[in-house]
């Protein structure tokens, strides 16, 4: 190596001022929004008189555990709706995944007259409204049998179009040559996707089910719709038990928000790798 060579290699590198900016700039904005979560829990302890203290007490001054117990051991326990929520959100996320990964590989890999048109029509049932289907969901249900169920929604969950569309956009940047390749071999559909094209989405299949497990854990609408049974209540509806007919117990709420957030809080951080691969592979081509 040159002593010219030497002088490059030690010379220092130049600082990246838009990087360095922009690094900044998002480190602030990650700070405020964590700034709403940090008052929810700091309120979760306090009493009620510190609650709307002004300047706002971060820290409270005596650590009030008394929320947290009305939370999971008073009247309305929180057990009952945890578990309620975890047995809808895993259902539908599974239901979801599997459905819309194999919807995903038909627009994706499976020639057929007019797959292009339908899977358009598909896409534009996302511009109905939620709330235009819940009085015929709910006509549908009562006619099934399952309103008043949980059923009622798990089922209309299995059935999503983002998750299509997302899957598909993954499906696209696998190379044909592999599945033409398993077609010589003998291979069909059913297990070029089974043993080829599902470990290679891994990271899409991942993301999406990390997603959709959260829009299912905090199903709001829908289950304030379709139950009316208290011992069926989700996790969401459970909040309201803190909204009394003249007050609010903020405290309780803000104890029962903070329960709530923690199961999304800890899949994503548990996932927040395939979130980000996932969604940089998928972005690759449309």
């Amino acid at each position: 190596m040159s002593s010219q060579e030497k002088i490059k290699n030690k010379s220092p590198k130049k600082i990246n001022y838009y990087k360095l900016i922009m690094t900044i700039v998002m480190t602030f904005t990650g700070l405020v929004m964590i700034i709403p979560f940090f008052w929810m829990l700091s309120t979760s302890f306090k009493s009620p008189a510190e609650i709307f203290e002004y300047p706002i007490q971060w820290i409270p001054s005596t650590f009030n555990l008394g929320p947290h117990e009305r939370v999971w051991f008073g009247e309305f326990s929180f057990f009952t709706y945890y578990w309620n929520s975890i047995k809808i959100a895993v259902i539908g996320t599974a239901g979801a995944t599997f459905i819309g990964a194999m919807a995903a590989y038909g627009f994706a890999r499976i020639p057929f007259k007019g797959r292009n048109g339908l899977f358009v029509l598909y896409l534009m049932m996302m511009m109905v409204p939620p709330q235009v289907l819940f009085v015929p969901k709910f006509i549908m249900f009562d006619f099934a049998g399952i309103y008043n169920t949980h059923w009622a929604l798990i089922l209309p969950t299995i059935f999503t179009i983002i998750g299509v569309f997302y899957m598909r956009q993954f499906f696209l940047t696998i190379p044909h040559a592999i599945s033409e390749s398993a077609f010589i071999d003998g291979a069909g559909h059913f297990r070029i996707f089974f043993q080829i094209f599902l470990p290679l989405a891994k990271p899409a299949i991942a993301t999406f089910a990390i997603l959709d497990f959260s829009w299912n854990w905090n199903n709001y609408e829908d289950a304030l719709v379709f139950l009316i049974s208290e011992h069926l209540f989700t996790v969401p509806l459970g909040l309201d038990n803190f909204v009394m007919e003249f007050s609010v117990d903020y405290a309780g709420m803000m104890a029962a928000a903070t329960a709530s957030v923690l199961p999304i809080v800890l899949i994503f951080i548990i996932g927040q790798r395939y979130i980000i691969e996932g969604v940089a592979s998928s972005a690759v081509k449309g």
